[in-house]
């Protein structure tokens, strides 16, 4: 409900244009309110004699034909009395009646009676939300009608207007004081939540100290809480888990623990924690032991069963769990020992019968014969099967003395050895290289493997038993490899087939030095052994044939080795074309100085041709003696013969091949100048 001070009420006269402002006293037997938005506003044409106070408002009532003012003079403060009063010009009504009958209160009676029952300076206006002064500027300037026209309809109306207005302010007050109880619930629980949360800042803090705290304990304690301490997760993976990284780790937990109680000990320091685990430990020690050793046996067992690729065990159980044998070398010695004998027969074993089967299918491969004919003095090979009278089925043709495309054997980039099954079924006829090339590539591949193999298993062990080890697994291989040369070459007169065996050998030599696998160096020697000397007895053998070259006799010399091929004995006997020695020595020559091209001081290639160049310049001189005629006659064939052998060893190279070359170039030019 909204108060208004009504102090006065005044209307112009009709005659003036202006009317004066009569200043009237205020009176209210209310007290006065505080914080009213109705303040009263100037608008013109209304005079107001004073300032406008918080709890006052006015009200404009006029009508069309004359203008009334509603004046508020200044209240004495604290309900003190006016100094002064005005009375209204007398053709002006009452102002008091007049709000009387708006208000729709009846005019009779005293105005005390009037105000002892209502207090007419009290109206209720709906301002709508609006200040005083906007109020009434949105009110039409000119009435319609006086305000003594109004008729009861509107007084009615105007009294509902302001009843609705009280009601909604009353209401305005229940929805504030609601607002201010939920506000005043809000602080309440709002200061709890401040201090909850003081509580937890304080909590909070304190928990961040003794982390810090604990921290910095667990930094000095941690390191010596776990040497002394061993999970259970650990001592279940030794007692019970799978063979595997985890339990290599647990070995590795159990190792470094031992060796600090033995540390420990002695230090002379009596640690109750260390004195609790050592039991625990030395359990864990044996059960790690049994378990090792049953597992390494299995796989050795393993390595016997048919079929078996040993390679593959080797990779997948022995190397990838090589930290097993060297925790059992360390633990117990003389059952690691014991085991790794035991690998050394297994190993031995494996490779005896791999290498027996081997052997066996290279011997089915057809070999040229290489016998006392093919030798530079001997009877040619369809005189030779003539004399033989043979016939059976003659073996594969091949050229004693030339080379030919044997010499890829040592350039061939295959570094594979034959298999067995391709030995067995191949039909086509080989050199005595073949088989000793195969069986020594196998041989040098798997001694490299078994040796990289037990460095890494048996890795606790010093170099020497490591390689005593190998060479005890490999030693009843070697001895079937050194049978295998020996069948070879002890009946051969292949000398070019001899050498090539010797430049294989010297290559499986630098191939094992560049691998550093010093295993096979008596096997190499061995071997060197039995193929050198046999092949200087085959160079003793072609000179001793070149000895034995029939000269003089109608089947020597000019006849029967001529190159000019069919004629009269006596056109034979007079030709100067090259013997067919010269030819077979050429090529023989050429395949030795071929294969010689890299030959060290020490070989003793040098000497044994220095042997058949004498033998050969000798059986040149006596069949120059048979060709008979003149001095020049004897010149001009030995000139032919030198020169075709200087023609075909006129592509080798090496120190030899150079000194050879030097030499019959010498001979060629002084038969030349004669």
């Amino acid at each position: 409900m909204a108060g208004m001070w009504l102090d006065r009420f005044t209307a112009p006269s009709a005659t003036t244009p202006t009317g004066s402002l009569t200043p009237s006293r205020p009176y209210s037997p209310a007290p006065p309110r505080k914080n009213s938005n109705l303040a009263p506003p100037q608008r013109h044409g209304l005079g107001l004699s004073g300032p406008a106070r918080s709890s006052t408002s006015s009200l404009d009532l006029s009508a069309n034909t004359s203008t009334a003012s509603l004046v508020q003079p200044p209240r004495v403060v604290n309900g003190s009395s006016l100094r002064f009063e005005q009375r209204p010009p007398s053709d002006v009504e009452d102002p008091l009646k007049l709000l009387r009958r708006i208000l729709g209160q009846s005019g009779h009676g005293s105005e005390e009676d009037n105000i002892k029952h209502k207090n007419p300076r009290e109206v209720d206006v709906d301002f709508g939300g609006l200040s005083l002064e906007e109020f009434l500027q949105q009110e039409p300037p000119q009435r319609p009608q006086p305000l003594k026209s109004l008729s009861e309809a509107s007084a009615r109306e105007s009294r509902q207007k302001y009843q609705d207005f009280h009601n909604s302010i009353a209401e305005c007050d229940q929805v504030l004081n609601s607002v201010e109880g939920y506000l005043t619930n809000f602080k309440a629980e709002l200061g709890q939540v401040s201090a909850e949360i003081e509580n937890l800042q304080a909590r909070s803090i304190q928990l961040n100290a003794k982390l810090e705290n604990r921290r910095k304990v667990e930094k000095l304690l941690g390191p010596a809480v776990e040497e002394v301490s061993l999970s259970p997760y650990t001592v279940k993976s030794i007692a019970e888990g799978p063979i595997n990284n985890n339990f290599i780790k647990a070995l590795n937990e159990i190792e470094a623990r031992s060796a600090l109680i033995e540390a420990k000990e002695k230090q002379d320091e009596n640690v109750k924690a260390l004195q609790d685990l050592k039991p625990l430990l030395d359990d864990l020690n044996a059960k790690a032991i049994e378990r090792i050793r049953d597992y390494i046996v299995a796989q050795i067992k393993a390595l016997r069963s048919p079929n078996i690729n040993a390679q593959v065990i080797q990779q997948q159980t022995f190397l990838k769990y090589k930290d097993l044998y060297n925790f059992l070398a360390r633990a117990h010695p003389v059952l690691a020992e014991e085991i790794g004998q035991a690998y050394v027969n297994t190993m031995k074993w494996y490779y005896s019968s791999h290498f027996s089967r081997y052997e066996h299918a290279l011997s089915t491969l057809q070999l040229h014969v290489f016998d006392q004919y093919d030798l530079l003095g001997s009877e040619s090979a369809p005189a030779r099967r003539n004399v033989l009278g043979s016939s059976k089925t003659s073996a594969p043709q091949h050229d004693s003395f030339s080379l030919g495309r044997r010499e890829d054997v040592l350039k061939s980039k295959n570094d594979s050895a034959l298999p067995s099954y391709l030995a067995e079924d191949s039909k086509a006829a080989h050199y005595m290289e073949t088989p000793f090339r195969n069986f020594n590539r196998a041989l040098v591949d798997n001694i490299c493997a078994e040796y990289a193999v037990c460095g890494e298993l048996f890795s606790t062990s010093s170099y020497h038993q490591i390689t005593r080890r190998v060479t005890e697994i490999f030693e009843s291989t070697f001895t079937m490899g050194h049978s295998l040369t020996k069948r070879l070459v002890e009946n051969a007169n292949d000398c070019q087939g001899i050498l090539l065996c010797v430049r294989l050998n010297q290559h499986f030599a630098f191939e094992l030095q560049r691998r550093k696998v010093p295993v096979a160096d008596s096997y190499i020697n061995y071997t060197n052994i039995l193929l050198w000397p046999r092949f200087q007895m085959i160079m003793d053998a072609h000179c001793e044939s070149l000895k034995k070259v029939p000269v003089g006799t109608a089947r020597g010399a000019a006849a029967a080795f001529s190159l000019v091929g069919a004629g009269s004995n006596e056109s034979s006997k007079t030709s100067v074309a090259p013997h067919s020695v010269t030819q077979r020595f050429g090529q023989f020559l050429h395949g030795i100085l071929t294969l010689s091209a890299d030959a060290g001081d020490d070989e003793p290639i040098s000497k044994s041709l220095g042997r058949l160049r004498s033998e050969y310049e000798i059986l040149l001189g006596k069949l120059a003696k048979g060709v008979g005629g003149d001095a020049a006659k004897r010149n001009k064939f030995l000139y032919n013969n030198y020169s075709l052998v200087l023609t075909i060893v006129s592509d080798t190279k090496g120190k030899l091949a150079e000194d050879l070359k030097d030499h019959f170039g010498n001979v060629v030019r002084e038969l030349k100048a004669r």
